[in-house]
């Protein structure tokens, strides 16, 4: 590998590093009803958002509050020596993405078939600290 190469490359892992984040494949939930969660815990605190997936009554909730608790773990990795509640963070990103639909066949009136689309996502969280929130604002 060149050299310019390899200095971007280090570039790239130096800003990773910064970065904690978590995704989850394949979510058997159709997007629509994920998005219906994951938009009201963007830009939100971490602990505000546990405390809202916890208490939401939707299932996908479940599943994102164990995808944030991988994310707060991620980060804990990175920055050993740092604590939580110093550091502010929140959900910086969260994206939901359409994955695979699971085409199925259901019986209609009069010898026909409708086609049954079962849906499933993929979820995309990142967590940034405050220190990054004010960067953006200024």
């Amino acid at each position: 590998m060149g050299s310019r190469k390899r200095l971007s490359n280090e570039k790239i892992k130096e800003a990773k590093k910064e970065i904690a984040s978590a995704k989850l494949n394949n979510v058997p939930t159709s997007p629509r009803k994920m998005r219906l969660v994951t938009d009201i815990i963007r830009g939100v605190e971490i602990q505000k958002a546990l405390g809202i997936l916890k208490y939401t009554k939707n299932h996908a909730s479940i599943r994102l509050e164990k995808l944030l608790l991988s994310a707060i773990a991620n980060w804990q990795v990175k920055n050993e020596g740092a604590d939580i509640e110093e550091a502010g963070l929140y959900v910086k990103t969260i994206s939901v993405d359409s994955a695979r639909q699971l085409k199925r066949i259901r019986t209609a009136p009069q010898g026909r078939a409708h086609r049954i689309r079962k849906r499933s996502n993929h979820v995309t969280l990142v967590l940034g600290t405050k220190e990054d929130k004010q960067k953006v604002q200024d």
